[in-house]
């Protein structure tokens, strides 16, 4: 006979000692296994032999029961394995647990089996420490034995393994769901489903940064996909929860696309019962009213009116949409205003300040009706320099809807006289401008439209046209306008300050190109603008004072300049103090940053999106500038899409060259492109 194991309190409840021949049961790698004791093996080890023939050489502490009963062969381990299990599917551990709740004494496996089974035999024995073992209901192990839990610690744990049981029965049946979408045969999204697909999709926009990262990679892997973020975009495609051309940039900033039902309603009901006037207006009887914009557009702010006046002597009108006509400070439509700070106008979406039905409604200034508008009456003197202004809360009877392709051909077929009149003001005042320092500035842009959730994409590279840059001009003289009353009057407004650049010298300049590589030249030295209530010098337009008046419906800061402007004209109580603004200020500073970042990386997504889709077309590019100095690192502008970026060359190259490119990668979600020279 061998000698005898002793097992320490670990390794078996109950039983101090196991010889050879034991049955014993042991842990390999987790699982339960069943195996006789054959002999030792070296220092402190045993070997065991399972059902299968196979010989394990285990430690004490893997042991973690001895079957009571002597000796026992091996090819009976099989048989009684089986009788254990139909003993332990028996087995009644609930009644066990509730006719042992007063006992003090410790249970064993031998005591629960004399109380289930009425005999101590080894099936018994063991079956009651298997069911022993495997229960986290009834019974916690203490010392050598179990005890009874308490009655309330049992319902708190049922509770525990109930809700874990329905977790994991609600994850199986989202799995199936899941399953069913990717093969074409979709099942309705049931309760919480949308929890979990929102864990993927924070991991898909925010990658190592998402705080549900290690659940969504769970999500995938069980269902069989990569556990990186383009595997969690693909899974949200092919399920219908994005897009195709899902824009991320838009996903992540979080903006509110849409409005809630009460501001909506709220909304309906100016349509509906529209708030009195509580200002006098000057009825400008068929006064000709020009609005000016892309064909798109539906928040109509602006229009431009040219008046012939007695002494023959003429008066420039521009007239700004009044959206405070309809919407009173301190109501939810103004404190959402206040919240988005500005209309968004992305390729495939526009977010606008204002729900829209007022918005391209009564705020807009449109044609067959009558508009309420702030408008802004110029004398120019021959230099265009402003001689006389005024400010009138108006009524226009007579508008005119144009866009800007359609004022580009009346300018230079000369049709319209009227509108030939406004350019040759305009020009008049650009010169002034730039002779009092502005700066000019034609970098093309790119103008994206992504229809039908991106299927539809088009692309133009806009230039400075007349139109265009008729409009811009009308709509910096009203801001020299509204900043010039507020000093006059000591009003307090937003005011757009930047300090004045300091350009390259003349010389230097007159050695660029002219074009996009000069102008990109002058570009660098600008400084950004910021709002203030103090006024100050716009250096970039050359005007001492400016005051953005002209988008009230798309701007925030607009609007409070209606608001403070329309108060103060008409002796009422101005809305907001020095003090008050400067704080309004501060946070639209932060609201415009982030919008102006989310419309310029939605416009190079859909770019690089329009790249992808047109990737093998050359890409002619221009030289602008070398990144870091290096002639062989420039950046170019591809021009037929605006987008400027750096590439590596072989070669050096100077300002002004044009090369031949050719796209060799692009990840328009993970805002790559790699461009390559072809000579």
């Amino acid at each position: 006979m061998w000698a005898t194991i002793v097992l320490g309190r670990r390794s078996q409840v109950g039983l101090k000692s196991m010889d050879v021949g034991s049955l014993v049961e042991f842990r390999l790698h987790g699982d339960r296994q069943l195996g006789v004791v054959i002999g030792p093996e070296g220092k402190g080890k045993w070997n065991l032999q399972v059902p299968t023939g196979h010989v394990h050489t285990v430690h004490p502490r893997q042991v973690s029961f001895v079957v009571p009963g002597g000796t026992f062969p091996v090819g009976k381990i099989l048989p009684f394995d089986s009788q254990v299990a139909r003993l332990v599917t028996e087995g009644d551990l609930e009644l066990a647990w509730e006719l042992l709740q007063e006992s003090d004494d410790l249970i064993t496996p031998q005591i629960l089996a004399g109380l289930l089974f009425n005999e101590q035999s080894a099936e018994t024995c063991y079956a009651a420490h298997v069911l022993l073992s495997n229960d986290r209901l009834y019974f916690k192990q203490r010392a050598e034995g179990y005890e009874p839990r308490p009655l309330s610690q049992v319902e708190e744990i049922r509770h525990q393994l109930e809700m874990a049981e329905r977790k994991q029965r609600q994850q199986q049946q989202f799995m199936e769901r899941i399953q069913s979408h990717i093969l074409g045969q979709p099942q309705p999204w049931q309760e919480g489903d949308r929890h979990r697909l929102e864990l993927i999709e924070r991991f898909a926009l925010w990658q190592d940064e998402s705080k549900d990262k290690s659940q969504a990679q769970d999500l995938l892997r069980t269902l069989g996909y990569k556990e990186d973020a383009a595997a969690a975009q693909q899974l949200l495609v092919s399920l219908g929860w994005w897009g195709p051309y899902e824009n991320l940039f838009l996903r992540r900033s979080g903006v509110p696309v849409q409005f809630t039902p009460t501001l909506l309603a709220q909304a309906q009901q100016l349509i509906t019962d529209p708030p009195a006037d509580t200002v006098p207006r000057t009825r400008l009887h068929r006064l000709a009213a020009y609005t000016i914009d892309d064909p798109t557009t539906q928040e109509i702010d602006d229009a431009l009116s040219l008046e012939k006046l007695p002494d023959g002597t003429e008066r420039l009108w521009v007239h700004i949409a009044d959206p405070t006509r309809w919407v009173q400070v301190g109501s939810p439509l103004e404190e959402e205003a206040r919240r988005r700070a500005t209309s968004i106008y992305l390729p495939e979406i526009t977010i606008p300040m204002f729900p829209s039905l007022l918005a391209t409604g009564p705020l807009s200034l449109l044609a067959g009706r009558d508009n309420c508008a702030l408008s802004f009456a110029v004398q120019l003197g021959p230099e265009g320099e402003i001689v006389t202004t005024e400010i009138v809360t108006t009524t226009l009877d007579t508008v005119y809807r144009l866009d800007y392709q359609e004022v580009d051909q009346l300018l230079e077929t000369g049709v319209e006289p009227v509108l030939a009149r406004l350019w040759t003001l305009a020009q008049l005042r650009r010169r002034y401008r730039l002779g009092l320092g502005g700066v000019q500035i034609d970098m093309p842009e790119a103008v994206v439209k992504a229809k039908d959730q991106g299927e539809d994409l088009s692309l133009e590279v806009l230039t400075d046209s007349p139109a265009r840059a008729l409009v811009s001009e009308m709509m910096i003289l009203v801001g020299e306008v509204a900043a010039r009353y507020a000093q006059a009057h000591d009003l307090s407004l937003p005011h757009r300050v930047q300090p004045t650049p300091t350009l390259p010298a003349p010389e230097e300049l007159e050695r660029l190109p002219w074009g996009p590589v000069r102008d990109y030249a002058i570009c660098r030295c600008m400084q950004r603008g910021e709002l203030r209530v103090e006024p100050g010098r716009h250096g970039g337009l050359g005007l001492e004072g400016y005051a953005q008046a002209t988008s009230p419906i798309r701007r925030y800061s607009d609007l409070l300049v209606h608001y403070q402007l329309k108060a103060h004209l008409h002796g009422q109580p101005i809305p907001y103090t020095a003090q008050a603004l400067r704080e309004l200020l501060m946070t639209l500073e932060a609201a415009i940053s982030d919008s102006v970042f989310l419309e310029r990386q939605s416009v190079r997504y859909w770019v690089l999106e329009y790249l992808r889709r047109h990737r093998d077309q050359p890409q002619p590019a221009l030289v602008l500038d070398w990144t870091g100095g290096d002639p062989q690192r420039p950046l170019v502008l591809l021009e037929n899409s605006a987008l400027r970026l750096p590439v590596r060359l072989d070669r050096p190259v100077e300002r002004g060259d044009m090369l031949d490119l050719a796209i060799t990668q692009i990840d328009p979600s993970r805002d790559y492109l790699i461009l390559k020279e072809v000579r």
